[in-house]
């Protein structure tokens, strides 16, 4: 089998195991995406087939929890016209051949699996991607991966950090609550941003940290995937590398290099997983946001480029990403 034929059966098997800007002017619309326009009236119409035909969004009607699908539904459309440019401008492209034949057994044919549904992000994923055209839900999948796969081996970032919240051992609890973490977090990245030399300043005063953090994708497929790898040089961040097992834990760093153009040479390789593949391809769609014209209407929240998500207001954003004074525009 040729590698693009295997990268689809790697899709295929993921599916199984697993804006920013105002609200739009018009009457009754969700979002305009590239001058395409979706109604509130036909996402709605989504959510009312899902509720039809998929137990695991009965389940979340029952939790009053749909909103969580409209938001997924308005986000894959916007990452959809992003990923289009961007797969354009790297040269991938999709084999239309090998995709037919993994949709001649469906993986979108079925419920979504339980297995998967046991994560709330991925099993609403899951449920939009059922929701869409198959053979467009699995296009989108393998180019995703596809970018990953090809910007893998040349990106890294060097960086200067600072930690808030995370645990000093095993045992020992963090010495903050993760409402008090957050905030330092923020607000140490709208500091660096005006002063990026202040982080220096603060790790010679005993803060955890360091300078000149050399990371290499290839290290950390799970790291590769965040806003510190989607980010260009002078930018100032801040956000949580594991917000599920972690609460706490809050990066603030200013991103000093981004390279992707040669080989990054490395000693420590980790093979991704089709889902850190999948997650990697997203982030990597983060530069090309810009290129892109979308309005989203308030009711689905607002666009977080930490998360590559749509926030249900500005007040829940997964993070922070603030050019540095002085530097290049950083991606919003």
């Amino acid at each position: 089998m040729g590698r693009p034929r295997a990268l689809v059966a790697v899709v295929a098997g993921a599916f199984l195991l697993a804006g920013c800007g105002s609200g739009p002017s018009q009457v009754n619309t969700a979002a305009i995406v590239d001058g395409q326009r979706t109604t509130i009236d036909q996402v709605q119409n989504l959510l009312d087939r899902a509720v039809q035909e998929q137990p695991y969004a009965r389940q979340l009607a029952a939790k009053h929890k749909l909103d969580l699908v409209g938001r997924e539904i308005v986000r894959q459309q916007v990452l959809h016209a992003v990923l289009a440019k961007a797969a354009k401008k790297e040269g991938v492209a999709a084999d239309q051949g090998a995709i037919t034949e993994a949709l001649q057994h469906d993986p979108l044919a079925g419920p979504v699996p339980a297995s998967v549904s046991q994560d709330e992000t991925a099993g609403v994923t899951q449920l939009v991607w059922r929701l869409r055209d198959h053979r467009e839900a699995v296009t989108d999948q393998y180019l995703e991966q596809a970018l990953a796969v090809k910007t893998l081996p040349t990106l890294s970032v060097n960086f200067d950090y600072t930690s808030i919240g995370a645990p000093t051992s095993e045992s020992q609890a963090p010495t903050v609550d993760a409402k008090t973490a957050r905030s330092e977090a923020f607000a140490k990245a709208e500091e660096y941003a005006k002063n990026p030399n202040a982080i220096r300043a603060e790790l010679q005063a005993g803060a955890q940290g360091n300078v000149g953090q050399q990371a290499p994708a290839l290290s950390s497929p799970e790291d590769a995937a965040t806003v510190l790898f989607g980010v260009p040089a002078n930018t100032a961040i801040a956000f949580q590398p594991n917000p599920s097992s972690a609460p706490t834990w809050w990066v603030a760093a200013v991103v000093r290099q981004r390279t992707t153009d040669k080989q990054v040479a490395t000693d420590q390789v980790q093979q991704p997983t089709s889902g850190q593949l999948s997650a990697i391809g997203v982030r990597m769609l983060q530069p090309y946001l810009g290129e892109v014209q979308y309005k989203i209407n308030p009711r689905y929240g607002v666009w977080d480029s930490v998360g590559m998500n749509l926030a249900p207001s500005s007040a829940e954003l997964a993070g922070v990403v603030a050019p540095v004074h002085g530097g290049a525009p950083a991606q919003q």
